[in-house]
């Protein structure tokens, strides 16, 4: 080795040391209570909020700059219920040093434990977790010149995380006067390692579990390069949800100024589907008390007009493809063999070819999703399931009700637009077809249906109460809809074994008022010229349906009792002769065909 190459060894590790020494020296001598308060200030300018570090706070600056502060709390909006927006039990960052020195910010390390955060929205939309800092209505630029002021562009600054470690995170959300909702994080990392990002989640929502574990392309390396460079992300994945797998695996790739494209696949041996909307809601840390058991609804329609989350689908262009052996829903039998593709292009979602054995029959469904990112997306569906029976699909929690038999087929095609489940219905156009054959259902089952229901049975059959059971030949309802509106005229008849019943009138699905008249006739038995069943209607909503009076057919039983006293009973017995000679057949007269409704079906 040269002199010369000895002599630059030396200089720059004495360089180093003296660096070293340096680095030290400012470190030690920073006084740990004013960097507190500079914190403090410092949080208070930019966000307008309290930052209060209760416990001790340390620093160090090489080779790395790191901050470790514990007790840590960040104050909420002044509107809000809670205090504290935010706490920490403990809060560990490190910068690395050398990459500030040319303008960026890498951070090596997020380190969080005991995270309690408090989100909230309130009447007017506002969020708590918007910070902004605080503005002087008499010296603010915007203000005097009338003009917004310049914001520095955060362009030229680029900041890349490391790994992100949360541990015992409480992170709660209320939108308004709904109730809270809680999830519970026990473990959250992220860590990115060369070409590769490992994610691991541990979540609790109210009675369900998730986990995710697996590896991605670089997640750091994606977000720099993103409308910048050509990216190109795999996906190996898997999801579970209270102990079942879901496999997810594929790869996103987005160019610059273009959509982002996707080839994903889904596999699953078992998995539970469970939508958003039945979730258990936590308030104040109790949890739910039944992991299938739905919220009690405080909409005033019997389709939700809440939102659906149009919002969370995404813009791209691509496709997902399902395969899951069994399918778990709740309050029935888990659905089979489920498969299909959902493609992606734009503001359009086209369902394609979706699969699934029904009992021991077979279901499939095409649905369309256009405009999704607009005030009032448009959605259509059609969809038809033959050769299962109701024994092999309905679940009772009470093993003591049973069915069986009911050969059942449906078939379906409607179109609708709105943001909501009531709008989309409430607008809805196309038609809707069930048939049920011979069934024997117990009454116990039958009144775990709900109001409607069990309110729909009691009017169409006033006998239901007087017998344990319920002996079904036939069922058929054909419902046409047209901007919203049920017009039923005949097309719906129930046969049991001692009723022919026949419903007309309308359901309008916008108001959701039900006004629909019963026809029962006895099939056995003299007639003392009363119909009972046919001085009753239904009425109401669909949220709140009650039996009420049909009047026509109280004049029409008055008069009949009235001509049977002044013909002495001619008239009766002429009524049950009559009935007797002309056999009514309300499901065949219902019945319409399937290919009306679901092209190629018969």
């Amino acid at each position: 080795m040269s002199k010369v190459l000895k002599i630059i060894l030396i200089v720059f590790a004495a360089i180093f040391v003296i660096a070293g020494l340096g680095v030290w020296y400012i470190a030690s001598s920073i006084n740990p209570a004013q960097f507190t308060q500079l914190l403090r200030s410092t949080v208070k300018e930019s966000t307008g909020r309290d930052l209060n570090i209760a416990g001790p706070v340390s620093l160090s600056i090489f080779p790395s700059i790191g901050i470790k502060a514990e007790q840590v709390s960040l104050s909420n909006a002044s509107w809000a219920s809670d205090a504290q927006m935010l706490s920490l039990k403990r809060a560990e960052l490190e910068v690395k040093l050398l990459p500030l020195f040319s303008g960026n910010v890498e951070i090596s390390s997020i380190n969080l434990a005991g995270l309690d955060a408090h989100l909230q929205l309130n009447k007017a939309g506002q969020s708590n977790w918007h910070v902004a800092p605080p503005v002087d209505p008499v010296n603010s630029p915007s203000v005097a010149s009338g003009v917004p002021p310049k914001t520095e562009s955060s362009d030229r600054t680029f900041i890349a995380i490391q790994t992100i470690h949360i541990s015992d995170a409480r992170i709660s959300y209320q939108d308004g006067a709904s109730p809270v909702q809680l999830i519970e994080i026990p473990k959250l990392s992220i860590s990115g390692d060369g070409n590769k990002t490992s994610i691991l989640l541990d979540l609790q929502y109210g009675n369900y579990k998730v986990g995710l574990k697996g590896k991605t392309g670089s997640l750091r390396q994606a977000i720099t390069d993103w409308n910048q460079n050509p990216v190109t992300t795999n996906l190996d994945l898997t999801l579970t949800l209270n102990g079942k797998s879901l496999d997810i695996t594929g790869k996103i790739d987005k160019a610059p100024k273009a959509l982002p494209q996707f080839d994903i696949k889904l596999d699953s041996k078992s998995f539970d589907f469970i939508p958003l909307a039945a979730a258990s809601l936590v308030s104040s840390g109790k949890k739910a008390t039944a992991l299938a058991k739905p919220v009690v609804s405080q909409n005033k329609y019997f389709f939700s007009d809440d939102p659906l989350p149009f919002g969370l689908l995404p813009n791209a262009n691509g496709k997902i493809a399902f395969n899951i052996a069994q399918l778990g829903v709740p309050d029935q039998a888990p659905l089979k063999d489920v498969s299909g593709t959902i493609a992606f292009k734009g503001d359009v979602i086209d369902v394609h070819d979706l699969k699934f054995d029904l009992g021991k029959g077979r279901a499939q469904a095409q649905i369309s999703l256009s405009q999704i990112h607009s005030g009032m997306p448009i959605m259509s569906m059609k969809a038809i399931a033959k050769g299962f029976t109701l024994e092999q699909v309905i679940v009772s929690s009470d093993s003591s009700a049973k069915m069986s038999g009911g050969d059942a087929q449906i078939a379906s095609n409607l179109s609708g637009r709105g943001k909501s489940l009531h709008q989309l219905i409430g607008n809805a156009n196309g038609a809707v077809q069930i048939t049920v054959g011979q069934a024997r259902l117990d009454s116990k089952l039958l009144n775990t249906a709900g109001d409607l229901a069990i309110t729909i049975m009691d009017t169409l059959n006033p006998m239901r109460k007087q017998s344990n059971h319920t002996v079904l030949e036939c069922a058929v309802a054909y419902l046409p809809v047209s901007n919203g509106m049920v017009n039923i005229r005949d097309s719906v008849g129930v046969e049991t074994d001692k009723l022919d019943i026949v419903l007309s009138g309308t359901v309008n699905l916008n108001t959701e008022v039900i006004n629909l008249k019963i026809d029962p006739h006895q099939k056995s038995g003299f007639t003392t010229g009363v119909d009972l069943g046919s001085l009753v209607k239904l009425e109401g909503t669909l949220q709140n349906p009650k039996a009420g009076v049909n009047k026509e057919g109280l004049v029409n039983s008055a008069v009949s009792i009235g001509l049977g006293f002044l013909t002495g009973g001619i008239s009766l017995a002429a009524e049950n002769a009559k009935s007797m000679s002309t056999k009514r057949q309300p499901c065949k007269t219902a019945m319409h065909s399937w290919a009306d409704i679901y092209p190629g079906s018969n």
